[in-house]
Formats: C-alpha cells, sequence, structure tokens
C-alpha cells in the first residue's frame, strides 16, 4: 500500500469569480492553477495552467468539453487535449498535466495540493 501525501487546502476563489462553463486561472503558492467548472453537471476540475507541448500559460484559457465520457481541456493555442481528471494528453503524446483536487464550501473554491 502507497501512503499519500498529506493534502493542504487553499482558498482558490469564489464560485461565482468562475464563468460558466470554462476556466480561470489563479496563483496557489507559487504555481498557476486552471480552475474549470461545468455546469451541467456541477463539476469542478484543477490542473496545471501550463500546457507541457510548448511551455506557454494557456490552459485556465482553452476549450473545455469531453471525449466520450471523459471530461477534457484542449490548449488554446495547439490542441493538444488534456483529461481533466487524470491529466493524460488524449492527442497520443506522451506529454501529461498535473490535477487538483477540488472542493467548495460556502461559496468558496478550495484546490487541495500535496504539502
Amino acid at each position: 500500500m502507497i501512503a499519500s501525501a498529506p493534502i493542504t487546502w487553499y482558498q482558490a476563489c469564489r464560485t461565482i469569480d468562475v464563468p460558466k462553463n470554462g476556466g480561470v486561472c489563479v496563483k496557489i503558492r507559487e504555481e498557476q492553477v486552471a480552475l474549470f467548472h461545468f455546469t451541467r453537471t456541477d463539476t469542478w476540475y484543477a490542473t496545471q495552467n501550463e500546457c507541457p507541448h510548448r511551455n506557454q500559460m494557456a490552459l485556465s484559457r482553452g476549450m473545455i468539453g469531453s471525449q466520450g465520457d471523459i471530461p477534457k481541456v484542449a490548449c488554446p493555442f495547439h490542441k493538444k487535449t488534456f483529461s481533466l481528471e487524470t491529466g493524460e494528453c488524449l492527442s497520443g503524446d506522451e506529454c501529461s498535466i498535473k490535477t487538483y483536487p477540488v472542493k467548495i464550501e460556502n461559496g468558496w473554491v478550495f484546490i487541495g495540493m500535496d504539502e
């Protein structure tokens, strides 16, 4: 059994600060995090904001949608797509992105990060 690292929850923004079916960039510690809200399912996702294809901080401005049952984001510049659940590249490349847990409490969005 692998022990998981303790998670610290960081207050990112208010839920009303995130556009419906869109994303925003928030800074947690020294990291830019892309935060997304799928309103149809009321599901929240957080990933690194940096697209690993060309190292551009752009994923928060990407198009969100789904590939089958997998929620995804597409880089607005290169159209590389990534699973919002696992971070796996869905475009066939070997790169991936970090994902973070998200929770909502009293109208605020919290993002969990390893200590």
